[in-house]
């Protein structure tokens, strides 16, 4: 990757659009706002922005990396593809019924999300494969005729199928398949067997349904985005970035877009993976705030956390549970509805609540001025002195504090007798105990104490209130990076070509066959490699291998990471050994005289990483150059105070700024709280420490 010369990243979010050009190591970036009706002319329009700031033309761009939330919010706004899904005959409501887990224990009248299709959507066929993946009752092409002529006649324009324990024998699926492309050559299909060959059922029918509906949304995106860049002379490949922190094909990702729901949240990850390494930082929490939400990932030993299930659209204000679970590999990250366009309201307890509707690019927050009524986060911090009006986003949007005042009076002060700035603080408030809390339950899942970790924030709004979180949760040390506005576009352009290959196979330890898992894990590296293989032909290639395992009985496995000696010639008792050293880490001890079962193999397939060098730090003992002041709110004070006002290109290497303060830049501004002072690393890094 480091052969490229001219590298686009671009991340279309829920509000802007981020464009980042990096020329021999040099980057130039620009934010606009997202076009949601056609999501490329924001692509061309911020492309061309930083070309002329580079001096290059598109013609010049060797490489595209990119990443996008449409995949995302089409499963969100229910705005796919006609979908139709074929599955075997008894399991026609698997999607409907779920799983018996209950999001809310004690609420008699909870409402379930309902499936991403309705039930005249699904079609069944005969057929039966066994949990060892044996035929019990043959497929007859017939049979799947008959229901293809039914779909043909409903005009579905994409079929998802997915037949019971087709991760082990997928010999019906392809004939599924292969009667849909000869009766219905126009109709996209996907099936579970490559889509997600893992088993539970609910996931994997869920995950098939979401690729197959987003399909030909994707594929036509794709398409309209490769015409466009060509009509600007772009002649280069187009690469997406996927959920688990790697890039793939253009193709690849119109085959499997359900790989892309969180692309862009991927790329912050490795972002902030990134700058972990220049510092030799081994516990990172990774905060990134945009215009729509927040998300935070912990990072350890330089590796975002992974994760193989993960869900999309929560309907109960993000609670984990209610939402469609996703089964492919993705990084581990706890989202939350809190951005910079996250709106306010009063709830019938009289309480503020902050999102998770967001007013997006359009309408915008009320001080857009472009119709937006009601006040979103972006408004309060405009109240409390965050930002300047002047030069939000580098002067290309001109904010209107008094239309924050007005809409923060109307929604919230007139109901709550407050005035706009108590009413701003509410909101703030609000939105930081929201993230605070995320980070807490994240940390707690996984056995962590944040007061051990460095926050790294990125994104346009997580610099502005990282400071607060950082209050909050007793974490003492801040690392806000240069490009910290448009951080997971830049993290497009420092990820691996990857792909993880995953598959069910079940196997408890007391029947361990090493000569089988050997064959099973080595057709996964051929797999993934192959994938790898159509984005990077001359790259040396690495294979990260890992199981699933638990206790016999258990409802749900740990992962456990191989070596590759250890994958390629396995041994029952490390097999053993390695379950129970990271079972003791995560619940303290293990438990004797059970049995241990295997249920998913995974190889992913992997470039190098980039490179990274160790900085020098530096204590900051030189003090800045203060060139203004202006008022903001003290949350820990509940106070406004007089801050230093200190443009971020101005602060030399080794400089520090007292807290309070705020340090300005084009894409997103740093608030440094009267408990912090802020130090220039050699890196442009601006580190935000405890006060001496």
């Amino acid at each position: 990757m480091t052969s490229h010369s001219v590298r686009l990243g671009v991340d279309i979010g829920g509000t802007f659009t981020d464009v980042v050009l990096e020329k021999s190591g040099e980057l130039f970036s620009t934010k606009v706002l997202t076009t949601y009706t056609a999501p490329e002319n924001a692509i061309i329009d911020g492309m061309k922005q930083v070309c002329a700031k580079s001096g290059v033309t598109p013609t010049e761009i060797d490489q595209i990396i990119h990443g996008t939330t449409l995949a995302t919010n089409a499963l969100i706004e229910r705005r796919g593809a006609k979908t139709a899904l074929i599955t075997t005959e008894g399991f026609r409501d698997v999607i409907e019924m779920r799983t018996e887990s209950r999001f809310e224990q004690y609420d008699l009248n909870l409402n379930l999300p309902d499936p991403l299709l309705p039930r005249q959507m699904r079609f069944t066929v005969p057929g039966r494969v066994n949990a060892k993946g044996e035929v019990l009752v043959e497929l007859e092409r017939a049979d799947v005729e008959a229901v293809v002529d039914r779909i043909a006649e409903a005009g579905f324009e994409s079929v998802a199928v997915g037949l019971i324990h087709s991760y082990l024998n997928p010999t019906h699926e392809i004939l599924v398949r292969d009667v849909l492309a000869e009766k219905l050559p126009n109709v996209s299909v996907s099936i579970s067997s490559e889509v997600s060959p893992q088993m539970r059922e609910y996931e994997r029918f869920n995950t098939v349904v979401a690729n197959a509906y987003i399909k030909p949304l994707m594929a036509s995106y794709l398409g309209r985005l490769e015409e466009r860049l060509r009509n600007e002379g772009v002649g280069c490949r187009i690469f997406l970035m996927h959920s688990g922190g790697g890039i793939i094909s253009i193709q690849n990702a119109a085959d499997f877009p359900v790989r892309l729901v969180e692309s862009g949240p991927a790329g912050g990850a490795v972002f902030a993976a990134h700058i972990a390494a220049r510092y030799g930082l081994d516990k990172v929490l990774s905060f990134d705030m945009g215009g729509t939400t927040a998300k935070i990932c912990l990072i350890k030993n330089q590796t975002p956390k992974t994760s193989r299930v993960f869900e999309v659209a929560r309907t109960y204000r993000f609670k984990k549970g209610s939402g469609m679970p996703i089964s492919i590999p993705v990084i581990d990250m706890v989202e939350i509805g809190a951005g910079g366009g996250s709106l306010a309201q009063v709830d019938s307890m009289q309480q503020i609540r902050v999102g998770p509707e967001s007013a997006g690019s359009e309408p915008g927050p009320a001080c857009y001025g472009r119709g937006g009524e009601r006040p979103g986060v972006t408004d309060a911090d405009l109240v409390l002195g965050k930002l300047d009006p002047d030069n939000f986003a580098g002067g290309s949007i001109i904010l209107h504090p008094e239309n924050s005042r007005a809409a923060l009076m109307v929604h919230l002060g007139t109901k709550l007798d407050m005035d706009p700035g108590e009413a701003a603080f509410g909101v703030a408030e609000v939105v930081d105990e929201n993230m605070a809390n995320a980070a807490r339950v994240h940390a707690v899942e996984n056995g962590e104490d944040l007061s051990e970790y460095t926050m790294i924030a990125f994104g346009g709004a997580a610099p502005l209130h990282a400071g607060r979180l950082c209050e909050k949760l007793g974490v003492e040390r801040l690392l806000v990076p240069p490009g910290a506005g448009v951080g997971s576009a830049i993290g497009f352009l420092r990820a691996p070509f990857s792909f993880e290959e995953n598959r069910s196979v079940y196997m408890k330890l007391s029947d361990f066959d090493p000569e089988k898992i050997k064959n099973l894990l080595s057709d996964l590296k051929a797999e993934a490699t192959g994938f790898v293989r159509t984005c990077d032909a001359v790259s040396p290639i690495f294979s990260e291998f890992k199981v699933y395992m638990r206790y016999t009985g258990q409802g749900w496995e740990i992962p456990i990471d191989l070596t590759e000696d250890q994958a390629m010639n396995p041994d029952v008792r490390t097999f053993e050994a390695r379950f129970e050293e990271d079972y003791t880490k995560l619940f303290g001890r293990p438990v004797s005289g059970m049995d241990i079962e295997i249920t998913v193999w995974s190889v992913n397939a992997t470039t190098p990483s980039e490179n990274v060098a160790r900085i020098a730090e530096t204590d900051g003992t030189a003090p800045v150059g203060l060139d203004s002041s202006r008022r903001l709110f003290d949350a820990a004070t509940n106070s406004f105070v007089d801050a230093h006002v200190i443009n971020r290109k101005a602060m030399d290497v080794g400089q520090r700024a007292q807290g309070p303060a705020v340090l300005t830049e084009d894409e997103t501004t740093i608030i440094v709280p009267a408990s912090r002072d802020a130090i220039r690393q050699p890196d442009g890094c601006i580190d935000v420490v405890m006060k001496r």
